[in-house]
């Protein structure tokens, strides 16, 4: 479909409408239909995160950016990829209440699926190993130029980005969960390491890698290198500023934990006692 010549794919706006559908189905019918609490209800915020993440898909993958992406820039392509994988999963996550999640988890068969694909481990190994496969020029190239491929390869990048995001967010306990404090920072740290390695190679290198550029029409100033390059470090600094912001936030959230546990009720002190 083409409205105004803003592209949208069928396949995409089925898949976010699903997604906000489902959503509100759950939050607001279900829950009164299953005489759920109060507390699965999302809230304006959480709500509005979602509707957010979705948004995000939506655009990424249909209008100006998929064009381009898949036609003429390698620098659109990587901000797209950014989008996918370090901005819509952290918004989807936040939106879900809690509550939700656990009504979800009393299904035996839906926590164990969950412990598995959401355990550290098992989330940094699947993010980093999916994120360099596709960055290899073979395989990269052959995602442009099969549009099945490139489905399966967008499909990657989210679930293995949700997957990175969940133990970092710790939406609720049942699922195992990194403690909030310097071993999460650090872990936070240590999933930027791959990709400001592949960033760098992509940046430095003398050659253009992706063919599929080299031979893409010139809609803008930039050479074939040039535009590798750029989206190079499009990957390098933004993507790793992202895992920068995330560990911030935690350094913050951690140091008002310990602040709240130093706090003492001054009038439980004798006379004469300062409290921290």
């Amino acid at each position: 479909m083409n409205f105004h010549g803003f592209q949208i794919f069928p396949s995409i706006l089925i898949g976010c409408l699903y997604l906000l559908g489902a959503y509100w189905l759950a939050t607001g019918p279900a829950r009164r239909r299953f005489g759920w609490t109060d507390e699965v209800r999302p809230g304006l915020a959480r709500a509005s995160a979602w509707v957010a993440g979705v948004l995000v898909i939506f655009f990424s993958l249909n209008g100006p950016l998929h064009e381009w992406a898949d036609g003429y820039l390698f620098t659109a392509h990587m901000v797209q990829h950014l989008l996918l994988m370090l901005i819509m999963p952290p918004l989807l996550i936040w939106g879900l209440p809690p509550e939700l999640i656990r009504k979800a988890l009393r299904f035996r068969p839906v926590f164990k699926a969950g412990r598995l694909l959401t355990h550290p481990v098992v989330a940094f190994v699947a993010y980093n190993l999916v994120f360099i496969f596709w960055h290899f020029p073979q395989w990269y190239n052959l995602a442009l130029m099969d549009h099945t491929i490139h489905i399966v390869q967008h499909l990657s990048f989210m679930v293995v980005a949700v997957m990175m995001w969940w133990p970092i967010m710790a939406p609720v306990k049942e699922l195992v969960r990194i403690p909030t404090g310097p071993f999460l920072m650090a872990w936070i740290f240590l999933y930027g390491i791959p990709g400001t390695v592949v960033s760098a190679l992509i940046t430095l290198s003398n050659d253009v890698l992706y063919t599929w550029y080299a031979a893409a029409p010139r809609i803008t100033a930039l050479s074939p290198l040039d535009d590798q390059r750029l989206g190079g470090l499009i990957m390098w600094i933004p993507g790793m500023l992202v895992f920068w912001v995330a560990i911030t936030a935690v350094f913050f959230r951690w140091t008002s934990y310990e602040y709240r546990s130093w706090k003492v009720d001054p009038e439980a002190l004798p006379t004469g006692e300062i409290g921290p």
